[in-house]
């Protein structure tokens, strides 16, 4: 889970500089807003998840984390998709992109669900590594 993750966010990291790059060489800045939805929702919020996961195991084997990696991915190209539509004139786009933004804000709200279930505060004597404590 954790490694599907940050490879298919340094995927939508590379569309997203593609995008700005395009965008600046055209200088038409239009499609702004899917740039930098794919770069935070993308990149950022798919990376941090999956590092979040592969430094706690136990949260990446959770029903809740399998959902939410559906949904985020399953959601998010037609999210874009539909975005740039309607960023392009296509206003009946807009109720598509509403239902969509809601599909991938349902995985994100599962992945923060998940985080607090699994991921518990140790006290401080428990969490120190065994080479510090004292014999």
């Amino acid at each position: 889970m954790a490694i599907r993750l940050i490879k298919i966010g340094v995927l939508y990291l590379a569309v997203g500089i593609c995008l700005g790059i395009v965008m600046g060489a055209r200088e038409q800045f239009t499609l702004a807003p899917v740039h930098a939805h794919i770069n935070l929702l993308g990149f950022v919020t798919l990376t941090l998840a999956g590092l979040i996961y592969k430094a706690f195991p136990a949260a990446a084997e959770t029903r809740l984390a399998r959902i939410h990696f559906w949904l985020h991915n399953i959601g998010l190209p037609p999210f874009m998709v539909a975005l740039a539509l309607m960023l392009s004139g296509n206003a009946g786009m807009g109720p598509v992109v509403g239902i969509l933004s809601l599909v991938v804000g349902g995985g994100v709200l599962l992945f923060i669900i998940n985080v607090w279930r699994t991921l518990r505060v140790q006290p401080a004597a428990a969490a120190a590594p065994a080479a510090l404590a004292t014999p």
